[in-house]
């Protein structure tokens, strides 16, 4: 089994990567292999073409950055994470585009994603964490992807790179997500 992870922060490093590891540390020792790709940008957001629907190939249009690489890892893989920091109560510009361009895809092409095991992870400084948890949660629903839980929302509180590990809740938070994500994907794969 494999999961892949996107971090949506623009910088590579930071609070939303030390949360995602917690989260792939989890996975890791339940013998599941792991992957974080970065998603660094330009990334273009979708243009409504409808071009996927009319190929059907797995793929988008637009093909000038890394959405398409991402789309076949996602589809490759048996869990998502979308991890991104809190911007102005909202995802960042890169994941959001990820998220629009690879829905239409896997909606044109059957609900490619049916199935597999999505978690939302994100940092917030102080608020407006709830709102991107939903909106990347809303991409896992519709694409009638699985979401395991954890013992509070997926949020870890930090300002500068590395805070979040003060965040005791926030970082035993992540690392339960691992281990029930690890669970049902074991038991959806069994």
């Amino acid at each position: 089994m494999k999961v892949v992870a996107f971090n949506g922060r623009p910088r590579k490093e930071g609070n939303t990567a030390l949360l995602i590891r917690q989260v792939l540390k989890e996975l890791e020792a339940e013998g599941i292999q792991t992957e974080m790709v970065h998603l660094k940008g330009p990334i273009q957001g979708c243009i409504a073409c409808s071009k996927c629907f009319e190929s059907k190939d797995g793929r988008c249009a637009l093909d000038k950055d890394i959405v398409n690489d991402c789309i076949e890892k996602m589809t490759n893989a048996d869990g998502v994470i979308l991890g991104s920091p809190t911007y102005f109560a909202d995802l960042t510009p890169e994941l959001k585009a990820l998220i629009d361009r690879a829905g239409f895809v896997a909606k044109a092409n059957n609900d490619m994603f049916r199935r597999k095991v999505g978690a939302a992870v994100v940092a917030v400084r102080r608020a407006g964490a709830v709102h991107v948890f939903d909106s990347i949660n809303h991409f896992f629903l519709i694409g009638q992807m699985i979401i395991p839980g954890s013992i509070y929302w997926n949020l870890g509180l930090g300002l500068a790179e590395g805070d979040v590990e003060k965040d005791q809740e926030g970082m035993q938070t992540a690392k339960v997500l691992g281990q029930n994500m690890a669970w049902l994907m074991k038991k959806i794969n069994g």
